[in-house]
């Protein structure tokens, strides 16, 4: 892995292989960049596939405090380091929630944007209940939520399955730094309210799982309608963890969308 420094200082680790435009992925809460491997692979043979670990994630520094508007800037920050120009920029649920900040903030960067399994604009109670789940992290730590989560992501069959998959999933989300992880959930929590999405201007695709509790049909529905020029996929069955149950299907749905005849 390489690494650039962030405009505060921290640290930030990345991976970039492939040839052609570039792809810029970002992973979701608890993960790193490994968690797109099946999905880079496909894409790496018609683009140049950049992944970083988010701050506070993975191989990056870590932090006790931070903003949807620290990770705006580490991507921005990453691809001012690297000379790109423009990206195609592709997020998964926290990485959703980034994306569509950096959308807002700066389409002319961008070629086309996807947002997979990503909130936007939650109910009273659905931000009560990921309220509850960022308070009780704080207090009790994350393998507090560990049994949530594991409801929550993946489908009775998929676990069925793939049991030692999915424990590894689960150990890897229990071995996050606490602190960072807090505040990166706190930011999950909190971030929603309030994006001008009438300001992306770039051809986008939103999708997510038939039964997502957390970034719901509904969530990319609402996306769908107030971004111009967007494409809506409900994806059928699935619950959250759309990268690691069901790579192949968001492989082939990228490349379709991000390479148009």
């Amino acid at each position: 892995m390489e690494k650039i420094r962030a405009n505060d200082g921290l640290e930030l680790r990345y991976v970039r292989r492939g040839s052609g435009p570039f792809v810029t992925l970002l992973h979701g809460i608890g993960a790193d960049q490994a968690s797109w491997d099946a999905i880079a692979n496909q894409l790496e043979t018609r683009f140049t596939v950049l992944r970083a670990d988010l701050r506070g994630h993975g191989a990056s520094g870590r932090m006790s405090r931070c903003s949807l508007d620290d990770f705006v800037a580490d991507l921005g920050a990453m691809l001012d380091a690297l000379g790109i120009r423009k990206t195609h920029l592709v997020g998964f649920s926290l990485g959703g929630l980034i994306a569509q900040k950096f959308a807002i903030e700066n389409s002319v960067r961008l070629d086309r944007l996807v947002l997979i399994s990503s909130v936007a604009e939650r109910t009273d109670q659905e931000r009560a209940r990921v309220l509850k789940r960022a308070d009780q992290i704080d207090r009790e730590g994350i393998a507090s939520v560990v049994a949530a989560a594991d409801e929550r992501w993946f489908t009775p069959a998929f676990k069925a399955a793939n049991p030692q998959r999915v424990a590894e999933r689960l150990k890897q989300l229990v071995q996050n730094d606490h602190r960072s992880y807090a505040a990166s959930y706190r930011v999950f929590a909190e971030a929603d309210r309030g994006m001008a999405f009438e300001r992306i201007t770039v051809p986008t695709l939103v999708m997510t799982g038939e039964n997502d509790p957390g970034s719901s049909p509904r969530m990319s529905r609402l996306l769908h309608e107030k971004i111009t020029e967007s494409q809506l996929r409900i994806l059928p069955e699935l619950r959250h963890s759309v990268l690691l149950e069901a790579p192949d299907l968001i492989a082939g749905l990228l490349l379709e969308f991000l390479q148009p005849t």
